[in-house]
């Protein structure tokens, strides 16, 4: 059972939902065809594979092809294709923060509940018309405790000189990186600009930059690197997988990610990508996400057991904490806060 509050909400509304879910009855679905998923790679491919695509979507004679990209190519490509009659994905896996700015140039199918059943058991609070929550977390400070004896208490604790060079990021972060400097240098989740300055010292510091989790996890494993913002579904994963790992969440609050899934409105299988999002909703697929890679679900009607849900989960006080995105002002200063994250920080 997930532990999200109304006071945790992430976006979206219970109305919302309502208009989603009322009434829906139990979908019919064209057989066969080929379903192409754009999502990251990865671990997360790999339990897609596992848990949906295999046991619930192939015996519905659909085919599953996968488009593999991290973020930015992804969102490229749905906006070059907008004209496009026949776009190359039918179900688009993005970030909530980035889901949200594709949103607003009108690139998605508004649910259709009556072929997603599932999101009748939404939790409200992350319920949305243009895409499904698929799985959830926050984000939170990962360290290796036999390398850093007092647990950080605050972002601010990666830019102690006792971590010169052993603080790490992967690539895809880079927005949570810059909100978590923006916080550190008098900024919000509204204005990263102070995080520039901040992302500056940290560099003279001998942070690294990764291309991918999978490489920062390696990082971790050799001791590479001590301290990252990460994930804590991540963070579970990597410490089940034998990395000598812990988690604090910082008194700034931790920040929340959902992973959604949408329909893009020139998708060639419309079918078989709403039996992709209802089978993504499913509770049995729900819980071997959070079991296997520390997501928490999404669906009201799946139970994890109690000794999961208190290593992955955030009480109802670190909820009412959480440093939420400002969907707007991301959107407007995305593109913006890339370039300058590939120019000034990677080098």
């Amino acid at each position: 059972m997930t532990t999200l509050t109304r006071r945790g909400a992430l976006g979206g509304t219970a109305a919302a939902l309502a208009a989603l879910s009322a009434g829906a009855p139990r979908p019919t679905f064209a057989a066969g065809g080929q379903c192409t998923v754009g999502t990251w790679g990865g671990d997360y491919q790999d339990l897609l594979i596992a848990n949906i695509d295999t046991p619930l979507i192939k015996p519905q004679g659909i085919e599953v092809l996968y488009d593999v990209a991290v973020a930015p190519p992804r969102k490229t490509k749905l906006i070059a294709e907008r004209a496009s009659r026949r776009g190359s994905m039918d179900v688009a896996c993005l970030s909530d923060v980035d889901m949200f700015e594709m949103a607003q140039l009108n690139l998605f199918e508004t649910i259709d509940a009556t072929r997603v059943p599932n999101t009748a058991n939404v939790v409200p609070a992350l319920a949305k018309p243009y895409a499904i929550p698929h799985i959830y977390s926050g984000q939170v400070i990962l360290y290796n405790p036999d390398k850093v004896s007092a647990p950080p208490k605050s972002y601010a604790d990666l830019w102690d000189p006792r971590y010169r060079n052993r603080v790490g990021f992967a690539d895809g972060l880079y927005l949570q990186v810059f909100s978590s400097a923006a916080l550190v240098g008098g900024g919000s989740m509204s204005n990263f600009e102070p995080g520039k300055a901040k992302l500056k010292e940290l560099r003279e510091l001998g942070a690294r930059v990764y291309p991918s989790n999978e490489a920062l996890a390696v990082a971790l494993k050799g001791e590479e690197v001590w301290l990252t913002i990460m994930w804590l579904a991540r963070g579970f994963m990597w410490k089940k997988g034998g990395i000598n790992i812990t988690h604090a969440v910082p008194v700034e609050g931790a920040q929340p990610i959902v992973f959604d899934m949408a329909v893009p409105k020139n998708a060639r299988n419309k079918d078989a990508a709403y039996a992709w999002l209802n089978a993504s909703l499913d509770p049995k697929a729900q819980v071997a996400f959070a079991d296997k890679m520390g997501y928490v679900n999404t669906v009201t009607n799946a139970t994890l057991p109690p000794e999961l849900q208190a290593q992955i989960g955030f009480t109802p006080e670190q909820q009412a904490n959480f440093r939420k995105p400002d969907y707007e002002y991301i959107a407007k200063n995305n593109s913006q806060l890339l370039d300058w994250w590939n120019r000034e920080f990677k080098g």
